[in-house]
């Protein structure tokens, strides 16, 4: 029988060790100097799921090369509105990481992440047709005003040679390309964060510790039961806020908390795979990250795309990802996070979406039974030159895609992500996945917005937040001047492609 101890108060526990959480650690220590902050991590090791650098995109989400940010409406038009609000978002956090380098807390940004044009490649007239309307309305828009297009295959060949080397003549092709794209090792990045809070008295890392249980007292402060997974050991820790950043895992203890925000949310998951080319030969001869267009029914995050990647300074080329289905909520998890996750108040809405996404059953089973000469056949549509021996096949994230009630349908699917906290501002929670990662600092900033009663000191956090990031409580969508001179500063201290 374990042990069980009881230990006092914190003024902030943060449930996983991945990006959200090593954001949100960073933002409260630099706003809030002297909050004491303890972090708890299942495994031994931080970025050891999602944030892990094989286990995600890798692309700096700011939408320049996502199509499904840019979905086609039903009388054919564009809707650029998702586009620009995840290039703000992006935005935010280079101007954050940027501050981070130059107080010293995060090294040369070459450790974590590197400049990577981004590309959006089609085939076939309906969708060059798309490609053109989407880029003539992105680039009238200051945030992307860099971005270009071409039909041209001579062009073609000079953005994305492996891409076009031996493509049959005759097809009508089109691309379009932004220089400012980077590549994120966010593995890397989240072990940086980390690692530049450590020695500090009011932080503390906890590794191979698992908060098994979340109950809130009578007093409004929430008791954490974290069990040391090594020792065996469990105790009890009380704390004046929790923010659940544990990927998958989060819903499951959102669940435990009983606030009534948690009631009628589930969590569909979905596996993914990469191929996987090390070869310098065939990796040297490509520098870029190009996205194409989902399958129909296939998820957000099963967009097709080959890309450049730099994981742990290694560059290799990467294609996918091919989605899959497993019951488990995390890569580390178990076969039993989907069931024992149900409940009465979300049982209606997982049934409403499943019943409304065939579609996407068909696909999930389709990509399950692949086999390998089906998964090669799939990279040539974009690399018509790849051999199998080139490639080899290598296992991606776990994601979980919110479901949620829908008075209409009964549930919905939704592919975002999506910060969930209680109304007396104690408890944050972030569920959802893409673009999770990219968008960390104004995800977590919304955080700290909607649960700033709850940390000592947070009313005066929004002087503080101008100095980290310039553009807070303005719009870079809508202030061309102050886009302009932001760009220039995070352009300048991270050394991103004017």
């Amino acid at each position: 029988m374990s042990k069980s101890r009881t230990e006092a108060y914190v003024d902030v526990a943060l449930v996983g060790g991945g990006i959200v959480s090593a954001t949100l650690a960073n933002l409260l220590t630099e706003l809030m100097p002297g909050l004491s902050i303890q972090v708890f991590e299942r495994l031994g090791a931080v970025a050891a799921e999602s944030s892990q650098g094989m286990n995600n995109a890798g692309t700096g989400h700011a939408a320049y090369c996502e199509l499904n940010y840019t979905p086609k409406k039903a009388d054919g038009s564009v809707d650029i509105s998702k586009a620009l609000k995840i290039n703000e978002a992006f935005e935010v956090s280079l101007q954050f990481w940027s501050r981070l380098v130059e107080k010293g807390v995060l090294p040369n940004p070459r450790a974590f992440m590197n400049p990577v044009p981004h590309l959006s490649f089609v085939w076939g007239e309906d969708n060059v047709r798309f490609l053109r309307t989407r880029q003539a309305l992105l680039s009238a828009h200051p945030m992307f005003s860099d971005m270009q297009i071409t039909e041209d295959q001579g062009r073609l060949a000079e953005w994305m040679p492996l891409v076009m080397q031996d493509r049959q003549a005759g097809e009508p092709l089109a691309a379009t390309r932004v220089d400012r794209g980077t590549d994120i090792d966010f593995g890397v990045l989240t072990r940086l964060l980390f690692e530049g809070l450590a020695g500090r008295a009011d932080f503390q890392l906890h590794l191979n510790h698992q908060v098994k249980r979340l109950r809130r007292d009578s007093d409004g402060m929430w008791r954490l039961t974290v069990k040391d997974r090594v020792a065996g050991e469990s105790r009890q820790l009380r704390a004046r806020f929790v923010f659940l950043g544990a990927g998958g895992g989060a819903l499951p203890l959102l669940q435990s908390s009983g606030i009534p925000e948690a009631k009628g949310y589930a969590g569909f998951p979905v596996s993914g795979q990469w191929l996987v080319c090390k070869d310098p030969a065939v990796v040297e001869r490509h520098m870029a990250k190009v996205y194409g267009l989902a399958a129909v029914g296939a998820p957000p995050m099963s967009v097709p795309h080959l890309d450049t990647r730099f994981t742990n300074g290694s560059r290799a080329l990467l294609f996918g990802p091919y989605a899959g289905f497993s019951t488990k909520y995390l890569k580390e998890g178990s076969f039993w996070d989907l069931p024992g996750s149900l409940r009465f108040n979300n049982l209606w809405p997982m049934l409403a979406v499943a019943r409304d996404n065939m579609d996407l059953t068909r696909y999930l089973i389709g990509e399950v039974l692949q086999s390998e000469e089906a998964r090669m056949r799939t990279l040539q549509t974009f690399m018509p030159t790849a051999r199998i021996q080139d490639w080899k096949l290598e296992v991606a994230g776990q994601r979980v895609q919110i479901i949620k009630r829908d008075q209409n349908r009964g549930g919905r699917l939704e592919f975002g992500t999506e910060v969930v906290a209680s109304a007396d501002g104690t408890l944050g929670a972030l569920l959802g996945a893409s673009p999770g990662a990219s968008t960390a600092a104004a995800t977590m900033l919304e955080v700290i917005r909607r649960c700033s009663g709850a940390t000592p000191g947070a009313e005066e956090f929004a002087r503080s937040l101008r100095l980290l990031i310039p553009s807070y409580g303005r719009s870079l969508a809508a202030e061309p001047d102050l886009l302009r001179t932001v760009r220039d500063r995070t352009n300048k201290v991270m050394g991103l492609n004017a």
